[in-house]
């Protein structure tokens, strides 16, 4: 069993929903052990005390650089024994220290196919540009933005009726299906 850590910034909907799959069997081969998150708004941890997840909000605000505010995750990742890190929303670019210490083992979700539509605003950047397809990809976590090697990718036709909520709804539902499907995938072979 693959011990994971889930980094979130916002809503956690991935976060619970690759819990839930653990829990109920869909998800296989990996157990999330943590959640991190760094803003202590962020409703990923309202979740994480439903789904009994432990979890910590380490604030960047504390720490004097990046690399001491990414030592600070590293020491809880270490303390927790995991293996990989699954990012879930979260919204800070990782650092040389952290891709270091967890080299092609860091995975994120990102609501576009890329190459097309890189960066924070995906769905968004998809909409206004009028697309007529989009997607969601999963990749591992390089030096760039969402420029490391793809692992899966999913095409969205999108219908010239939706608005930007719908858009971001038919995502989020291709997100929630194949995150713990890709996950069970990598992880299944070290049950």
């Amino acid at each position: 069993m693959v011990k994971i850590a889930v980094f979130a910034s916002g809503n956690g909907g991935n976060f619970q929903r690759i819990v839930e799959a653990q829990k109920s069997g869909e998800g296989k081969g990996y157990e999330v052990k943590v959640l991190i998150v760094d803003k202590e708004s962020a409703y990923a941890i309202e979740r994480a005390k439903l789904l009994e997840i432990p979890y910590y909000f380490i604030n960047p605000k504390e720490y004097n650089t990046k690399m001491e505010f990414e030592e600070k995750i590293i020491d809880i990742l270490k303390k927790s024994e995991i293996e990989y890190i699954v990012l879930a929303g979260y919204m800070r670019i990782i650092s040389p220290i952290l891709l270091e210490e967890y080299f092609n083992k860091i995975i994120n979700i990102h609501p576009a196919y890329l190459p097309e539509f890189p960066g924070k605003d995906g769905i968004e950047d998809a909409y206004k540009a009028r697309a007529s397809k989009t997607g969601v990809t999963i990749h591992y976590v390089d030096s760039g933005v969402d420029t490391g090697e793809i692992i899966y990718q999913e095409r969205l036709k999108i219908d010239s009726q939706w608005g930007l909520e719908d858009l971001k709804n038919k995502i989020h539902e291709i997100e929630h299906r194949i995150y713990p499907m890709i996950l069970t995938k990598l992880f299944k072979k070290g049950e």
